[in-house]
């Protein structure tokens, strides 16, 4: 049974749930899954999985990603991007390059985040954007993000082109909108692409024609890639047969280390499991005293990629 994740290029324009209920009509394929929202002003990677690799989601999830943003000085909206109503303008005029570059730098590292309104993070079991709507505000706190990595490309008042590599949970539209604050200004996000999220860059995505165009021809499937793409700076363990076969009936095995050189698994970290054929087997996780135990398994009469 089909399973594997599309490097999907999402255009500007097109929500994230439009382009998975695009790949299951053209593919046929029942359980499908996005890894990571794209706003509709957004453009770029989005990771799409099929069958059992939606297993995988919450781990690209996590991922870093890089974006290319533009944001625009001079006022701010209620969605903190172009899409939104004009919140509040200011003169962007005075902005400098050097003042520019000083107020990047406090965006650097682990910040203090408070996610928008205007977003799908979850208050009594409503999404906030539910409440924004209706010209409610709910309760937010605010949470550490991690921006890896924000380089200045270009700035041609009142546009500022920016790229960065930010962790799980951080957005990029607070980011403008609170540059802008920081500025004295105003701005909101105007434009977004996604260059990478985990291993998957935009040079590598297709188009959603591009996916059509090969489901017509009948070799979609050859666009896919592996689930364990995904996890593939993990370490890895090889299984003797014994071994592999516990792990697919979800059994805990002993793994006995062969060297400190040759055979080092992370004990606070999950692993990879792969039959001694190359099959991959297992996500595991370590319980104590050298005993893994399968976290998710993906190998085995038991998981189908359909249903799993």
């Amino acid at each position: 049974m089909t399973a594997g994740i599309l490097n999907v290029n999402k255009p500007r324009g097109m929500a994230s749930f439009a382009v998975v209920s695009l790949v299951r009509r053209l593919t046929g394929v029942r359980r499908v899954g996005h890894a990571g929202t794209l706003d509709p002003i957004a453009d770029g990677v989005l990771p799409v999985c099929l069958g059992a690799a939606t297993r995988i989601v919450e781990y690209l999830v996590s991922a870093p990603k890089v974006y290319r943003a533009v944001v625009r000085l001079g006022a701010s909206t209620d969605t903190y991007d172009s899409e939104g109503q004009v919140t509040a303008t200011g003169d962007a005029s005075s902005v400098t390059l050097e003042g520019l570059r000083a107020a990047l730098g406090e965006f650097e590292g682990e910040i203090q985040q408070l996610p928008p309104m205007y977003s799908a993070l979850k208050y009594e079991g409503q999404p906030l954007y539910r409440y924004a709507r209706q010209g409610k505000t709910a309760p937010r706190q605010e949470r550490t993000v991690s921006i890896y990595r924000l380089e200045l490309l270009s700035f041609e008042p009142p546009l500022v082109e920016l790229e960065m590599e930010v962790g799980r949970g951080a957005y990029v539209r607070t980011l403008a909108y609170d540059l802008g604050e920081r500025l004295g200004c105003h701005g909101h996000l105007e434009g977004l692409t996604r260059l990478r999220s985990g291993p998957f860059l935009v040079q590598d995505a297709i188009a959603p024609d591009q996916l059509e165009e090969a489901v017509n021809r009948g070799d979609w499937e050859d666009l896919l890639y592996a689930p364990d793409r995904v996890l593939e700076s993990w370490h890895a363990a090889i299984l003797a047969e014994e071994h592999s076969r516990d792990i697919c009936q979800g059994r805990l095995v002993q793994l006995a280390v062969r060297s400190e050189e040759a055979f080092r698994l992370p004990l606070e970290a999950p692993c990879r499991a792969y039959s001694d054929e190359g099959e991959f087997l297992a996500i595991l996780r370590h319980r104590g005293g050298g005993r893994w135990q399968p976290e998710k398994v993906f190998a085995g009469p038991q998981i189908s990629p359909d249903s799993a």
